[in-house]
Formats: C-alpha cells, structure tokens, sequence
C-alpha cells in the first residue's frame, strides 16, 4: 500500500495539463456515449450493442490508466497506444450511429486537438490524417459519401491541427526557457551564497588578523622582560628548591607564549613574497634530508615519491617550506605509536586549470569527518593543551591562498590523513597567448597600487576564473567575475574554453 500511494504521489506532481485534457476527453465520451442511449430513440439491439462498446471503452481505459500508474515516465508512449484504441472506439461509435451523418465525428476533432497539443503540430497533422482515412471507411460501410460535407468536415480536421500544434510549440518552447532561467536563477543565488560565505570567512579572518596582531605587539615586550628575569633568577637559584622548580617553570611557559605570538605574528601581517619559478621535487628533495634523520629518531618509516618530468611552478621557496615543514611536523606528531611518513608530487587538472600537486600523508589516526571543516580555523588544534598553538594548518591556507593555490584534506589510502597542496601552473604553450586583462580590459596592468591588483596578474591571466574569480576557492577577486556572478558566463572563459583532458 506505501509503494501504490508513493506511485500515486509521484503522478500527480508530475500532470500536466494534457493529462487532464486526456482524462477530460475519456469522461466526456463514455458520458456523451450513455446520453446518446438515454436520448436517441435507439433499438434495443442498437442498446446491446453500444453497451459493449462502451465496456469495451471503459476496459481498455482501466488498462491505460494502470499502465500510466506504474509506467508514467513512459506516458508519451501509452498515449500513442491509446490513440489506436480511441480510433477503434470512435469507429465503431460511427458505424453503428450512422456513418456519415454520425454525430460522434467530433470524437476525431477532440483526438486531433489533444495530440497537436501534446506532440506538436507534426503529430497533429499525421493523427488527423489517420482520422480522415477512419472516418472514410466507417462511413462508407453505412452511406453514400457527400463529397463536399466530407470535405468541409475533415478540413476543419487539418484547420485544428496545425494552429494548436503551433500554439502548443511556442507554449513549450516558452516553459522550456521559463525552466532554464528558473535553473540559472537557483545556480546563480547557490553560487551568490556560496561567495558571500567565503566573503564573510575572508573578512573574519581579516578582522582576526588585525586584532590579533595588535595583542600580540603589546604583549610581547612585557613576556620578555618576565622571560629575562625568569632566568636570571633560575641560574641565581640553588638546585633542589621548589623556587628553582618554579623558575624553570616560568622559563618553560614563557618560551611556549613566545612560540605562540611569533605564530600569530607570522599569521596576521602580510609576509613578502619572492616569487620565482622552482622545480618542486627539488625543493621535496630537500625536505628529505631535512626530516630523513628525524623519522628514524622517531622510528618511522620515511617514502618519498616524486613524478617524473614535473613542470616548474611560480612560488616563494621559503614559504612552501615553512608549509610543508608544519604539515610535515604535523604528522610526524600524529604517529605516536610508528607508522610512515610519505611525500609524493603529481599532476592535477581541474577546471580547466592545470596543478603541481604535493601531498603529505601519514598512517596516523586520521581526521574524523566532522572536524575536517574546522582544522584550518586559526587556533583550532586537535593536539593536547600546550603541545602546539592551532596556527599551523591556518598558516598553511594562507601561504596556499598567497600562492594563488589551495590546501586540502582527505583520507590517506593506507589510513590517517592526507594534506594536498595545489599549486597552479600554465602549461608553456598557453604562457604568450592573450591574458584575461588584455580581453575584458579591467586595467589592472595599469594600476601601480599592488593591493587593488587582481591575484591572476601577472601570471595567471589565462587561469583567472580559477585564482581570482567564482571558480576559486577564496574570496573573488576579480571586478568583473563579482559583476558576472559566474565566470562560466564570462566572454573570456568562453573564449579560451577551459578544458582538462580525458
């Protein structure tokens, strides 16, 4: 009984107005049918035999109907099977009332509107052909033909069709654009929210930022006077004393608070950048010899992979590292228990838009679900109280996003976590083809204020849907993609046409 109403349900969400036309015409002929009984001075056997004709109508009609409950998707063709028992139908009515002079005729009139309607005017024309040859051959079994009553009668047949079938061609071309603008809409207001969200995160962080920076500058001189004297006085102290215990203390947590304000410090101001194109497994080749003696400390297993033929990206080095050496550390913390450590560079395409891609994965306990979208949050950490200051990862977006790139997280094929860094790159062939600047003129290579620049100049004028406009992962940047509201619609992306091979 669930699934009959469910099957209900989702037939009647799913009429349109030809469904009630149809239904309409069933009722108005079986009615129109037993009128004709009741009014006509009709002999009985004449009775006994519209009788079966309409048992006939109303079986096959139960027979459609519960094709149309359980198949409704296929409606189209259940009509056209109907059609061909509305024709045996409307045949027998006229051979048995007369023939030519039958006044169940305007049964043929009301198949040929509804199928224009519904199929066209192509179909309208073809069902009142069809019609036209019916109604021939069930006159003539009963009368003489009146040539020119037949003809008058089965123009108004073609007369019908093709005005309707027009009409119903415009009504739909009409519904079909009302549709693709009701879409566009819903996508335009779903991406319109999405960029306000990361607007808004944009300008918290921001806000954070100068506040943070602000607390931490106040702060600093007086932890390192407190830090000075705390250690004057543990060298002054005697040993074994609680006050020696409580310096040392002191010393201890002073040194943790500094670590803290140069994170925060490193987090809130606007580093310089030095950009310059670097071969990444160069720099992974570095971070090797760097962490190599430490996994073995630890007594963990240390893998590196590196992609043969990588092409060079534009980066800050010492960034990139300062980003791999939190992730990195990250890991190596997670793993308490041993586990391995890997390192791996690939390719990635998407959008359009061409990656280097370093990840760092480890066998540790992994991320649960439900934490994945707050570890980038600043001073969010997973770590115990003390063992770190919940800046790391939040660095790490930041230098990502300075570097016109993204960082993200997933599940590490062996277990524990993976951290991806996607670094975009243009492939050499697209380097001195026109940039989006030189197409939309925006005049950003005109501006000499660096902070109104738009992050695709200077070099990723031919990605900019995806470093600086809808397509990115940060704010947009880009004057005309906020205008636009969708690069996708953007006469330079539809120039260039994007594409990422298969």
């Amino acid at each position: 009984m669930p699934t009959l109403k469910a099957r209900y349900e989702s037939v009647r969400s799913g009429l349109e107005i030809a469904d009630i036309g149809f239904f309409a015409l069933r009722i108005i002929a079986l009615a129109g049918c037993i009128a004709w009984l009741l009014v006509a001075p009709v002999p009985r056997e004449t009775a006994g035999t519209f009788l079966r004709i309409a048992a006939f109508f109303v079986a096959y009609g139960l027979l459609i109907y519960t094709l149309l409950l359980f198949r409704f998707e296929r409606k189209r063709e259940i009509y056209r099977l109907s059609f061909l028992f509305d024709l045996a139908f409307v045949y027998l009515l006229i051979v048995n009332s007369g023939g030519f002079a039958s006044s169940f005729f305007i049964g043929f009139y009301l198949l040929t509107a509804l199928h224009a309607f519904y199929y066209g005017y192509r179909s309208g024309l073809v069902v009142a052909a069809m019609c036209t040859v019916i109604y021939l051959f069930a006159g003539l079994r009963i009368s003489a033909i009146e040539p020119i009553d037949f003809l008058l009668r089965i123009s108004f047949l073609f007369l019908i069709a093709l005005p309707i079938g027009l009409l119903s061609a415009i009504l739909r071309g009409d519904k079909e654009k009302i549709e693709s603008l009701n879409r566009e809409l819903a996508e335009s207001l779903e991406t319109l929210k999405h960029l306000q969200g990361k607007l808004v995160e944009v300008e918290k962080l921001s806000a954070l930022g100068r506040l943070t920076a602000d607390v931490a500058h106040e702060i600093r001189n007086p932890l390192t006077a407190i830090g000075g004297f705390a250690k004057r006085l543990e060298k002054r102290l005697p040993e074994n004393t609680a006050e020696k215990e409580y310096a040392k203390i002191v010393v201890k947590e002073v040194a943790r608070l500094e670590r803290i304000l140069r994170d925060i410090l490193t987090f809130s101001r606007e580093a310089k950048y030095h950009l310059q194109s670097e071969d990444m497994n160069r720099l992974l080749a570095q971070e090797e010899a760097k962490f190599d003696g430490i996994c073995r400390e630890k007594h963990l297993l240390f893998a590196v992979r590196l992609a043969p033929g990588l092409p060079p990206c534009i980066v800050d080095e010492d960034q990139i590292r300062q980003a791999l050496d939190n992730l990195m550390t990250n890991a190596i913390d997670a793993m308490t228990d041993g586990g391995t450590l890997s390192l791996a560079t690939r390719t990635a395409c998407e959008n359009g838009t061409h990656y280097v891609v370093i990840d760092v994965s480890d066998t540790g306990p992994g991320i649960s679900p439900d934490l994945v979208h707050r570890i980038f949050e600043p001073f969010y950490s997973t770590k115990a109280i003390g063992q770190g200051t919940g800046l790391g990862l939040s660095i790490c977006k930041k230098i990502m996003e300075q570097h016109r790139g993204s960082i993200r997280v997933s599940t590490a094929p062996g277990g524990g976590a993976m951290f991806s860094l996607f670094l975009p790159y243009l492939p050499v062939d697209e380097i001195f083809k026109a940039q989006c600047w030189e197409i939309m003129r925006c005049g950003v290579e005109k501006s000499r204020n660096t902070a109104e620049r738009c992050p695709a100049f200077p070099n990723y004028g031919r990605i900019c849907w995806s470093v600086a406009g809808t397509l990115s992962e940060t704010k947009v940047h880009c004057p005309v993609a906020e205008k636009i509201g969708d690069c996708h619609k953007c006469t330079f992306y539809e120039m260039v046409k994007p594409s990422c091979p298969t």
